[in-house]
Order: structure tokens, then C-alpha cells, then sequence
């Protein structure tokens, strides 16, 4: 009889890579993690693992075993969803990942409408940039996403992610109004000589940013990388930079700048995303739901 924890991961394994990342993903020593894998290679009675370098590679008869491994915790997930469904009460723990500007204009409204509405239900939240985050709610890290796109540059499409969407935010040139009064900006390439605040590569929005300011002509002059949007609005505010801000912000604090409007009024979208198997777990829904109404209210 083959063990589900085992198989567990050898799944992580096939989508994490090393030994040392399952680790470190599920706060186990390396050592544990190598031995559990040898006994589940036993259990199988073929070779799982195979020694590449310093590290392990699956073989095939191992990725098949991770592969339906993939589809008992699938199975799990939703029978743990119908318990919770059968239940009197909304409770439980529900982990979500957000971006920064989602979790500021969103979070604390969604947060007292849960307590409200489903008081026996715990949210734990962690902030990560949504690359990184749809690819850990695939596995299994976090039950719900918050996470964006921008125009033509669309967030990657994981198998048994199902998406909903939650929010389209407008994107404009911010320039703060000292600034704006002495230097007259009214369109994007006016702010070609002007020192930028963007946030650090890769993030989708500095690239953003970048094509925009290219096809209007220029090449800013980034004086300045944050992946902090309040460090951002700072800077814009005293007037020692400029950026493109996304409008949610409005829904934490109304920052205080002058707004200039880009070709064609582009807006990112934000959305939530979960497993196909969590999306009829009541908790999950529930803080989905939340979100759904705070964003409402922001539009």
C-alpha cells in the first residue's frame, strides 16, 4: 500500500525540483524529506529517484506516481470542501496571497466583513508578487489568489486554476502638484525628462511602464526602484519623481498628485484565482466573496 503523505512528496518534489525546496516549502529537515522518498521507492518496489549532479531527477514510473498523486489530493480537497459544506457554520482557515496595492485597498474592509459575516473563520494572509503566488496556489501553498495583469502582458495560465475576475483598475501618470505646477505635464511625453520611480525588474508592471514610455518616444530616466507603492506615491507626492499608479490605491489613500491620462486609458485587471477543487469549499468562497464586495465599493 503506497503512502498519500509519501506520495504527497513525491509530488513537490516533481514541481518544486530539489530535495531542498520541499524542504524548505514544508519546514521539514532534507534529511526527512530523502528518507520518507526512499521509503515510499520501496513501497513501490522501482526506482523513483535518480542521481543527477548534486541533486535528483524523477523517473518516468516516479512522475506517473506524482501525476496521480496529483489527483488523490485533488480528491481530498474536495471532500474536505463538502464536510465544510455540510456544517452549520462558516469556519476554518482560509490562506490567501495578495499584491500590495490589492491587500491595502482591499484587505481591511474585506477582513471586517468576514468578522461580521463568518466569525469562526481565520485568514491568514501573505503578500507575494502574483507570479510567484499563482504558482504556489497551484501548489497548494495558498487556497486564494489576488492577482493582476496588465494590458497584453497576461499572468500565466496554471492547469486547475480557475480564475475569477475581480476589479478593473485604471492606470495613470502621476505627477505631483508642485511639481505639476512648474513643469506643465499633459501627456505622457512630456514627463521625458523627468526623473521616474518604477518598481524593480521583472515585475510586470516596470515593463509595462518601460513599453509605454518607449512607444511614447523616451526612455525614462529611473532614478528610483521600490517594489513598495507607498515609497512611490511619497516620492511622487514631493514632487521628486514620477510614475504610473494604479488607481486601488485611491481606495486606501487618495494620493495626492495630479493625474494625467495614457493613450487609449488602459486599465490592469485584478483577479482571484483557486483550485478547481477548493472552489466550493465554503471558507474559501466566503473570502472570495468579501473581496468581491470591497471592490465593488471601490469601483
Amino acid at each position: 500500500m503506497l503512502d498519500l503523505h509519501r506520495l504527497q512528496l513525491l509530488r513537490e518534489l516533481s514541481l518544486r525540483g530539489t530535495v531542498g525546496a520541499v524542504a524548505a516549502a514544508l519546514n521539514y529537515a532534507p534529511s526527512t524529506i530523502s528518507a520518507q522518498l526512499a521509503r515510499l521507492e520501496a513501497e513501490a518496489g522501482t526506482e523513483l529517484l535518480e542521481h543527477v549532479g548534486r541533486g535528483v531527477r524523477l523517473t518516468p514510473a516516479a512522475q506517473v506516481l506524482a501525476d496521480h498523486a496529483q489527483g488523490m489530493l485533488d480528491a481530498m480537497e474536495r471532500a474536505e470542501a463538502d464536510l465544510a459544506a455540510a456544517t452549520h457554520q462558516v469556519s476554518g482557515t482560509v490562506r490567501v496571497s495578495m499584491f500590495q496595492s490589492a491587500a491595502l485597498a482591499l484587505l481591511p474592509g474585506a477582513l471586517r466583513r468576514l468578522a461580521h459575516e463568518h466569525p469562526h473563520l481565520r485568514v491568514q494572509m501573505t503578500q507575494r508578487e502574483p507570479e510567484m503566488a499563482l504558482r504556489e496556489t497551484w501548489a497548494r501553498d495558498f487556497d486564494l489568489v489576488v492577482a493582476e495583469q496588465y494590458p497584453h502582458h497576461a499572468a500565466e495560465h496554471l492547469p486547475g486554476l480557475i480564475r475569477t475576475p475581480l476589479a478593473r483598475d485604471r492606470l495613470r501618470l502621476a505627477v505631483g502638484t508642485a511639481l505639476a505646477a512648474s513643469v506643465p505635464v499633459t501627456s505622457l511625453p512630456d514627463a521625458a525628462g523627468l526623473p521616474w520611480v518604477l518598481e524593480p525588474a521583472p515585475a510586470a508592471s516596470r515593463h509595462w511602464a518601460l513599453q509605454q514610455c518607449r512607444r511614447a518616444g523616451f526612455e525614462p530616466d529611473v532614478r528610483y526602484e521600490s517594489a513598495d507603492l507607498q515609497a512611490h506615491v511619497q516620492l511622487v507626492e514631493a514632487g521628486l519623481a514620477v510614475t504610473i499608479l494604479p488607481g486601488i490605491l485611491g481606495g486606501y489613500r487618495r494620493p495626492r498628485v495630479r493625474w494625467v491620462g495614457l493613450p487609449r486609458n488602459p486599465h490592469r485587471e485584478i483577479f482571484t484565482s483557486m483550485r478547481e477543487a477548493t472552489t466550493t469549499h465554503p471558507g474559501a468562497l466566503a473570502v472570495r466573496a468579501a473581496f468581491e464586495a470591497e471592490a465593488g465599493t471601490y469601483a
